[in-house]
């Protein structure tokens, strides 16, 4: 059955050329939700994923973010296949980096769990696998993040048609370098209203394509050009049929 990974890749898209690097930037701020409505093919109101940020401090008192992702699958889609994930991301509110990960995901059949904590000194990700031993994972040169937080954080880049930067995706234990482009301006409507957008698109250039990547899937983010820069569609296309996670709520952030 496909949907699975369907849902687990939703659940984790004319200027100047040239590739942009910078600090890493919190995708969300606190208080802000987002609510997207999943199609799959022909099956409207397939899912849903919810995406929220909260403040959060750590027993040393430093500040930091937490965002939380929920999907599931509904309707028709999970009488053909009920399916839950939550993924939970902790990250530090004064440099932007990524502290701790934690993903799980529930089948008819199946349980999956595994958290990931990032040690920045030694350049190691610790990974835990219950009931696996923890493994240590040598961390590529770069601030890693998941994939749907990368392509929420890329509303915060102010990129332009034809301009690109690289990014750093960890997926379950595997690293992925990614070049997230930017192809060109959209508009999208959605049941949220109308939106002129920038398409963002990531690839895989600098390492051999591996993964969904090496399969020919292609992810797709379509970002509002308002003050808001809303990520108002996600697109994952695979050789069976596309994925489409639309924006149907939305709660900006804490004053």
């Amino acid at each position: 059955m496909k949907f699975a990974p369907l849902f687990l890749i939703l659940a984790g898209l004319a200027g100047l050329a040239g590739t942009v690097r910078a600090a890493p930037t919190l995708a969300l701020g606190a208080g802000e939700a987002l609510v997207y409505h999943v199609s799959w093919i022909v099956i409207p109101g397939a899912g849903r994923i919810t995406i929220t940020a909260q403040s959060a401090v750590d027993a040393a008192g430093r500040r930091q973010l937490r965002i939380v992702s929920t999907t599931e699958t509904r309707g028709l889609a999970r009488l053909i296949l009920p399916f839950d994930a939550r993924s939970e991301s902790l990250y530090d509110a004064g440099d932007g980096r990524l502290i701790w990960l934690g993903e799980t995901s529930n089948t008819r059949s199946r349980h999956q769990a595994h958290t990931v904590a990032f040690d920045y000194a030694r350049r190691t990700a610790d990974y835990t696998n219950a009931p696996a031993a923890l493994r240590s994972l040598p961390m590529p040169a770069g601030d890693p993040t998941d994939l749907i937080t990368c392509l929420l954080a890329a509303r915060t880049w102010n990129l332009k048609p034809g301009q690109k930067r690289d990014a750093l995706v960890l997926f379950d234990d595997e690293f992925y370098q990614l070049t997230i482009h930017a192809v060109r301006y959209e508009e999208v409507e959605t049941s949220f209203g109308t939106f002129n957008t920038l398409l963002l698109e990531p690839r895989m250039e600098e390492t051999p394509p591996k993964g969904m990547f090496k399969r020919g899937s292609t992810v797709r983010v379509w970002v509002s050009q308002d003050s808001r820069r809303l990520p108002v569609q996600f697109e994952v296309q695979f050789n069976f049929g596309s994925g489409v996670a639309t924006l149907a709520r939305y709660t900006p952030p804490a004053k």
